[in-house]
């Protein structure tokens, strides 16, 4: 889901020239939801291989990193671990809605319902611990680096992003403010076109960039006052929120009143959860790892065909392809040196 902060943040449009010799933290599994939701076939179905694998995740990951490759803008991909104990209920929120999709999927699918069955069809992508392990194969093999996080991906790019180690996160929700990341870089992609959910629709969208700082000032607010305002929204671990509480009310709230508790005492219907403490730590103190090395090698080239085109039936010419023309545009900006020192810093 990921808190509602849209509307009150100020977001500064960029081009990826802007990005260009600059690293960035991408949250793997909301980059894998994308490309399992909108590289489908005409019916909505998702790209798969002979043997009824799905592989519209490996073909995004491979295509985007490369592309941004070929455009000298690195990536690490950071994968989620044991999620919170408070997201359950999040989680199983996010499960019913892909079964009812599902269902309403097949049923269109069965009654030749095409245009009906793409409607649904986003909404039933779902990421199998099978399709993560060939993710991370994947990048071992055109050199990129992940990380293993040991719970929340994205808090992890936030920290992440708040050492310094790498330029922003990459995400498309706006979560990686509450967990501090310094810098937010939305709608990383080299295509500016974006399928609406649920209707047969594109918008145009253009990268874009949110400072913590900037916003913070703008919103007027503390970063722990951020994080209240979330929870007041409505986060993972308390989807819910604060019934009758939107984004522009909630701010004019802890404008007022400071924090939750303030609210809640000059408005009785305002109750905080029991939980309430937890969830601010969440955010605040997230479970995060500092034990990873950045490191990109040259691609595995054989090795990718192998993966990709002996076992995944992707077209090879087509894979050389996009690795090759990534390597190309980086010696090609000043040599050989060039080379290196994008692969080995």
């Amino acid at each position: 889901m990921g808190v509602d902060l849209g509307d009150l943040v100020p977001h500064r449009k960029i081009t990826l020239d802007e990005l260009s010799s600059k690293t960035f933290a991408v949250d793997a599994y909301n980059a894998l939801y994308q490309f399992l939701a909108i590289i489908r076939g005409p019916t909505g179905a998702p790209l798969m291989d002979r043997q009824g694998r799905v592989t519209s995740h490996l073909s995004g990951l491979l295509y985007r990193t490369t592309n941004l490759a070929e455009r000298r803008i690195r990536l690490v991909y950071v994968f989620d671990g044991v999620p919170p104990a408070l997201k359950e209920t999040e989680i199983k929120r996010r499960r019913a809605v892909k079964e009812e999709a599902t269902v309403k999927y097949e049923a269109a699918v069965s009654r030749g319902e095409v245009e009906e069955a793409k409607k649904y069809a986003q909404a039933t992508a779902s990421l199998k611990d099978m399709m993560v392990e060939d993710a991370q194969r994947l990048l071992e093999y055109i050199g990129v680096p992940y990380v293993q996080a040991p719970s929340e991906g994205e808090a992890q790019a936030a920290y992440m992003a708040a050492r310094g180690d790498v330029s922003a996160a990459v995400s498309q929700d706006y979560d990686s403010l509450l967990f501090g990341a310094t810098r937010l870089v939305r709608n990383l992609a080299i295509s500016g076109r974006r399928k609406l959910p649920m209707r047969q629709a594109y918008v145009q969208v253009d990268p874009e960039i949110i400072e913590l700082v900037a916003t913070l000032e703008s919103l007027g607010l503390t970063r722990e006052q951020l994080i209240d305002l979330g929870i007041l929204i409505g986060t993972d671990f308390n989807p819910d929120g604060f019934k009758g509480i939107g984004p522009k009310t909630a701010l004019k709230l802890l404008r007022e009143s400071g924090n939750i508790e303030n609210v809640a005492q000059k408005n009785p219907n305002v109750k905080p959860p029991t939980n309430l403490n937890r969830i601010r730590q969440i955010f605040l103190k997230p479970e995060v790892t500092s034990h990873y090395t950045l490191r990109w090698k040259e691609p595995q080239t054989e090795e990718l065909v192998r993966f990709l085109c002996g076992e995944r039936d992707f077209n090879e010419e087509r894979v050389r392809t996009a690795v090759e023309r990534a390597k190309s545009a980086i010696a090609k900006d000043s040599g050989k040196q060039t080379l290196e020192s994008f692969f080995h810093t």
